[in-house]
């Protein structure tokens, strides 16, 4: 029989801010995946949009990680250097006439529905002031989801010819993760409920490429006292620089698992191995949570 593929995972978060609750449920959630079945788990660093981004923030991310007992394998990967790789995968598609220039604007596009109607498909524009959309070929309408199940997506969000570089040149997030993931040997993707949207855009975007698919796990969302997502748009706070054990006790709570007896005892390594050792995906609760609940 074949040897079974060996697990490669990742957590790649963006410069736009410290790490808060919600991205520790997201990395934790993914290293213990991959750790329990003796995988890889690695970190990329998606820093693809600039005025998005807060300096320095990047090397927080990076040393929070550290503090919080969370080591990666190998480098870390950065998109800000990966400019090369998008611009040949861009090249490929528009020589097999995979992709195409595109001039509408976001008014144009709203009052048509809101999604895109392939306006510009067969104008064969030129590059000036311009984004580039793949040519959909390939619609996935659903999939299925490792803690979620099957997921439905809409049909014209399906169908819809994506922007894959943006009209300011800056490449968009569907492609570079879909390069990246393929780049780093990423074989299975867990990450938070909020992106499960763009997971049929990037399957399909996959199949475009020829590459193949991981399997995906969203987990759900933690959520402020508004019952509004974590985020950094939303200025969630940042972990806290103390001691990091209550912090991960909390997000092992989120996420349902079993707790040691008298954690206090433990030191965070020992602590971290035995949340790998009980990782049980399927005590993740389906409901998801409020953080100040934890």
């Amino acid at each position: 029989m074949p040897q079974a593929q060996h697990y490669t995972g990742r957590f790649a978060p963006s410069p736009s801010g410290d790490l808060h609750f919600g991205s520790l449920i997201a990395a934790l959630g993914s290293y213990l995946h991959a750790r329990a079945q003796n995988g890889i788990w690695q970190v990329r660093i998606d820093d693809i949009d600039p005025p998005r981004e807060i300096p320095g923030s990047a090397d927080r991310i990076l040393a929070t990680l550290e503090r919080y007992g969370l080591e990666w394998d190998g480098e870390v990967v950065w998109q800000s250097r990966r400019h090369d790789a998008y611009r040949a995968v861009l090249d490929d598609l528009f020589q097999q006439q995979k992709s195409y220039y595109c001039t509408c604007t976001r008014q144009r596009i709203a009052k048509t529905g809101g999604t895109y109607d392939g306006h510009c498909r067969d104008l064969n524009l030129s590059p000036q002031n311009a984004a580039i959309r793949l040519r959909q070929t390939l619609p996935v309408y659903g999939f299925d989801d490792d803690f979620q199940g099957h997921l439905q997506a809409n049909a014209r969000l399906a169908e819809e010819d994506f922007i894959i570089r943006r009209r300011d040149g800056l490449f968009a997030y569907n492609l570079a993760v879909v390069v990246d993931d393929h780049f780093q040997g990423v074989n299975h993707i867990v990450r938070g409920a909020d992106l499960i949207e763009p997971t049929v855009r990037q399957m399909s975007l996959y199949q475009h490429l020829g590459y193949p698919q991981p399997g995906y796990l969203h987990l759900p969302l933690a959520l402020n006292e508004h019952g509004d997502k974590l985020s950094k748009q939303n200025h969630a706070p940042a972990l806290p620089e103390g001691d990091p054990r209550p912090v991960i006790v909390n997000a092992l709570k989120f996420l349902g698992q079993t707790l040691p007896e008298n954690w206090q005892d433990h030191t965070l390594p020992l602590l971290l191995r035995w949340a790998t050792t009980h990782w049980t995906p399927s005590q993740i609760p389906r409901q998801r949570a409020n953080a100040q609940q934890m």
